[in-house]
């Protein structure tokens, strides 16, 4: 075994957990056999240490599930519990972090377009105050934007490359995931030969994303800047909840992409590893590139303070757009809980339908009562989520979630083909919205990540009939189907799923 795959299993969740439990039982054995005499004065120190941390979580401002998830084991297993929220159970990122992104943050306000006269432009109420929710927050509503859908990744990554070879003064990239084989290698490629031209060239990654190949040395060989988000230091690392999840490419502050797709062969179904992979992402051209050239800026200078002005990067072209897109990000950093919001902001003021794609369906309270509240107003509220799962513990909890939302009237799919990782919502042939977010715990609260708010305009459209072209191709799960199951399956299928649910949050 290499030594750096030994390591990364060594110092993984898992192992620690493993050691934490070893500890509990030898603890138990310890106070049976050895030091019974001391045993209740131990177990009470123990105790009053659980409850300790238990009062930090619950005056938290973590979601109420989050808190019970974590409650629960740390009661059971005081060792097992206290030791696993000490590694991965704080919600915000390492202080120095966070200090330094807010700090960027703060920076950027003086850099934004003021779009008062935009956002007063969009004559439907809802999707207006919609629209305001996002501006408040420091992410402008624009006009001069083209856009473009892709339903599958491979249908974009040509534009990727072809946008790539038109760079003349910088390519930002920022992703979750990278994998060599086709779709990598043939960017880096490209990257190399712009950086020999002088092209600014700068890519962030994910460390625990690409743990299995860390890319600093050879691609700093090659003249490209590199930095490795939230780097996994073995013993030393704690707080590793808090990952970049965005998916940001842009050339030259005209041209952009984001979406569900990371740089791996899996994504452009070069290779097949669940079936056939299902994603979407969008092209910007012109104005809208900005709010993710700055996401980009502020994430890269609190890592790596390198510009003194943000100026020299907006966009240079404006081109015509039928309608409005509002690229945003959403963060750790607060208990502003964006993406969520505007999920819910859509599906609260659906009128007609509402469309969701997800790979994981891992619902809180207000989101499951959102849903079903729509279908029973009478609102067409469908949800694809994948036939074969990346992660079989991860896929028995999103089907642990379809009971209640099929009793309320919504219709539940699953991509009989493979795998689905798109994440999209379009509401009423109004709105659509199209990013990295996915609706589980890990998405709305403890990740970074982005994703852009469209309203009115083609690309409506185009996420509405690619949803409905995908449910063609789905099988639809029905309550019968999963009383059944539950018949087959009995009672210890119920405690599964229930147990699954109250550890949600942690999955």
């Amino acid at each position: 075994m290499k030594p750096k795959t030994l390591l990364s299993k060594i110092f993984s969740r898992f192992f620690v957990f493993a050691v934490a439990l070893l500890l509990q039982v030898t603890w138990f054995i310890l106070g049976i056999t050895v030091i019974s005499d001391h045993n209740e004065i131990a177990n009470l120190c123990l105790m009053l240490l659980s409850l300790l941390v238990i009062i930090y979580i619950i005056n938290g401002q973590s979601k109420l599930p989050y808190k019970l998830a974590w409650i629960v084991p740390i009661l059971v297993f005081p060792l097992i519990g206290g030791i696993m929220f000490l590694i991965s159970g704080g919600k915000s990122p390492k202080r120095a972090l966070n200090r330094a992104i807010t700090a960027q943050q703060k920076r950027s306000k003086s850099y934004l377009p003021d779009c008062a006269e935009t956002l007063s432009s969009i004559e439907d109420t809802h999707l207006q105050s919609q629209s305001r929710y996002l501006t408040r927050l420091d992410f402008p509503v624009y006009r001069g934007t083209e856009s473009k859908y892709y339903p599958v990744g491979e249908d974009g990554y040509e534009d990727m490359l072809a946008a790539l070879e038109c760079a003349e003064h910088f390519i930002f990239m920022e992703y979750f995931i990278i994998s060599p084989g086709k779709m990598w290698d043939s960017i880096v490629e490209v990257l190399e030969r712009k950086a020999a031209q002088g092209v600014d060239v700068r890519l962030i990654y994910d460390d625990v994303g690409c743990f299995s190949a860390r890319y600093d040395k050879q691609l700093k060989k090659k003249g490209i800047s590199v930095i490795a988000f939230n780097p996994f230091i073995p013993i030393y690392s704690t707080i590793m909840n808090n990952r970049d999840h965005r998916k940001i490419l842009v050339v030259d502050g005209n041209v952009a992409f984001t979406g569900g797709i990371n740089l791996a062969d899996e994504y452009i179904n070069e290779i097949e590893k669940y079936g056939h992979w299902k994603d979407s992402f969008v092209r910007l051209t012109g104005e809208g590139v900005w709010s993710l050239t700055l996401l980009f800026l502020q994430m890269w200078n609190a890592l790596k303070p390198t510009d003194n002005n943000f100026a020299g990067f907006r966009p240079s072209i404006t081109v015509p757009g039928d309608g409005y897109v509002q690229p945003y990000g959403d963060s750790p950093l607060d208990y502003e809980y964006i993406g969520e919001s505007v999920y819910l902001n859509m599906i609260n003021n659906a009128r007609r339908y509402v469309y969701v794609m997800t790979p994981y369906l891992i619902l809180d309270e207000e989101m499951n009562t959102a849903l079903q509240l729509a279908a029973k107003r009478g609102v067409d509220v469908r949800i694809i989520t994948p036939g074969i799962p990346d992660k079989k513990t991860v896929w028995h909890l999103t089907r642990a979630h379809y009971p209640a939302l099929l009793e309320a009237g919504v219709r539940v799919y699953e991509y009989t083909p493979g795998f689905l990782h798109s994440k999209s919502v379009v509401v009423d042939d109004e709105a659509a919205v199209v990013g990295t977010i996915n609706m589980d715990y890990r998405s709305l609260c403890l990740h970074f990540e982005n994703a852009c708010l469209f309203i009115g305009g083609e690309i409506v459209a185009h996420v509405r009939d690619d949803s409905l072209k995908t449910f063609e191709v789905c099988k639809e799960i029905t309550i019968k189907q999963i009383n059944k199951t539950k018949r087959a399956t009995g009672l210890l299928h119920s405690i599964y799923y229930a147990i699954l649910r109250l550890f949600a949050p942690l999955l």
